[in-house]
């Protein structure tokens, strides 16, 4: 799929008023969702590079494997293709995600 009709399809479900969108933080554990948008200013530098060099960016399908299991549920345990890649809480919650 080509990122123009990602575009066009977001637009038009947010103008219907279908939009499903949630931050990656509340993903379900097990769910699948496309990454919509990413706040890049809530990261450091260095963070932002590094998440997108492991293929985190705006398109791509990611999945919730695990969460932490301690007071902050920290960190989140995510798939990228056939990775599985540890994001902290308040990176997901700067990430927003359309369940499929």
């Amino acid at each position: 799929m080509h990122e123009f009709s990602i575009d066009n399809e977001l637009q038009l479900a947010r103008a219907s008023g279908t939009s499903r969108l949630v931050t990656l933080e509340a993903l379900a554990r097990g769910a699948s969702a496309r990454i919509v948008s990413v706040d890049w200013d809530r990261f450091a530098p260095d963070e932002g590079a590094r998440l997108r060099a492991l293929g985190i960016d705006e398109g791509a399908c990611v999945g919730m494997a695990h969460r932490g299991v301690f007071g902050g549920r920290d960190p989140l345990a995510i798939t990228v293709g056939r990775m599985t890649v540890a994001v902290r809480r308040v990176h997901a919650a700067a990430m927003e995600v359309e369940p499929l």
